[in-house]
């Protein structure tokens, strides 16, 4: 059975001693779950599964959601004979009348204590009247598609309602994301635009909702990103969520510098925010300075938080391979990006003075100096030679885990004494 006990961020395992007589019960607990296992796996290996089994992959996978071959056999339970069968080519979104997004009724994240209810909401009315000029054959089918959908939102409503609590007891565990998307997948191939947009705009509430619990969950910032991209795309009449994500990232990181996933969200949606922004050269360098500025700020309350020199080593190499990946501000002249360098290495050195064991700093420093040499197409001078072989002195006192590293630094650089 997979691992529920786990450490989150900051949180330190603990044991326990058991005794005999919960061993003993510990014993025939593992018992029953293999018993459950094995009847699991035994009706897969007969292709059968029939609501029945469905109900056994329920129980298995609330005791292990780890188990990523029950998962799968969920899903076969479902297209074989739970949900409607698609036709192929078949769009519901297009081909059918849609409800008003408002009247949908959706539970994925409306409510994280409601959600550990075993009751399912009814699913909202479908419009089941024919058009006018068709003929009894066409109306019967008509509803009969309707009725299909109707009884597929509930299906799949119910089962973004099932893994809820699942996640809320393993927040990193993929297989539950995983099932989730594949859940989301089948709500945009079975349900009109504007119930499936609704539905997918709940999740990415719910993803929220998980942020708030541990913010520095990278499955469900990956998750987001994913959400957030679907939402965006022409099969659920989306736009553009660049401008509130990114002021997501900004709230984020104003709760908790050290959230790497929200610095590197931020990284990656930068590019995408001024091209739609229309952002001119000035407008751009007047993000790049306020970015520096923010990263700046939050080196000098936690120098030793790797997520903020990630998120400004991000910025820097803006400066040095403007060529090759795509810039905040790619106008800049090369005085200007070496300005730039040099302002932010003379500020990384006034650092040392109040944290001379902050192995990041001199990494950072021996990094953007050998930057500033690359942008002038130059080697170091022998200043910079000096400067470089003492930081790498003291990463190696700081950091002796790393000595092969320093020696290869020191070997391909010719910084050897």
């Amino acid at each position: 059975m997979a691992d529920q006990g786990g450490s989150n961020h900051g949180i330190a395992r603990t044991s326990r001693t058991r005794t005999e007589e919960q061993r003993q019960k510990d014993l025939e607990r593992i018992k029953d779950y293999r018993a459950l296992e094995d009847e699991v796996r035994h009706h897969a290996a007969k292709n059968d599964y029939s609501p029945d089994v469905f109900a056994l992959t329920s129980k298995l996978l609330r005791l292990n959601p780890e188990y990523y071959t029950v998962w799968n056999v969920r899903r076969r339970c479902l297209i074989s004979g739970l949900l409607s069968k698609l036709s192929p080519g078949s769009s519901p979104s297009k081909a059918l009348p849609t409800s008003s997004p408002t009247a949908t009724t959706t539970i994925s994240s409306a409510d994280f204590s409601s959600s550990l209810s075993t009751e399912t909401p009814p699913a909202p009315e479908f419009q089941t009247t024919g058009k006018s000029g068709t003929t009894a054959e066409e109306e019967d089918e008509e509803q009969t598609r309707q009725q299909d959908q109707q009884n597929d939102q509930q299906i799949l409503q119910k089962e973004l309602h099932f893994t809820i609590p699942l996640l809320l007891e393993s927040p990193k565990c993929y297989w539950i994301w995983s099932y989730r998307l594949w859940i989301l997948k089948q709500v945009i191939e079975r349900l009109p635009v504007p119930v499936a947009r609704n539905i997918w705009e709940e999740e990415l509430g719910l993803t929220s909702k998980m942020l708030l619990r541990d913010q520095r969950n990278f499955h469900a910032w990956g998750y987001r990103r994913h959400v957030v991209e679907q939402l965006e795309s022409p099969e659920l009449e989306g736009k553009s969520l660049v401008e509130s994500e990114f002021e997501f990232t900004t709230k984020k990181i104003s709760q908790n510098l050290s959230n790497f996933s929200a610095w590197h969200s931020r990284s990656k949606l930068i590019p995408r925010l001024l091209d739609e922004r229309n952002a001119n050269d000035e407008a751009r360098k007047a993000f790049f300075e306020e970015e520096l500025n923010k990263i700046g700020e939050a080196i000098n309350v936690g120098p030793d938080d790797q997520s903020l020199w990630y998120y400004h080593q991000f910025l820097m190499l803006n400066l040095v391979n403007s060529v090759e990946h795509p810039t905040i501000a790619p106008a800049f002249t090369q005085e200007e990006r070496v300005t730039y360098l040099r302002r932010e290495i003379e500020s990384i050195q006034e650092l040392l003075e109040d944290y001379d064991d902050a192995k990041l700093i001199y990494e950072a420093l021996f990094d953007y100096t050998l930057y500033l040499c690359q942008l002038q197409g130059r080697e170091p001078n022998e200043q910079e030679e000096k400067d470089l072989k003492g930081w790498l002195g003291n990463l190696k006192k700081l950091d002796p885990m790393r000595s092969g590293r320093w020696a290869d630094l020191e070997r391909d650089f010719g910084l050897k004494e």
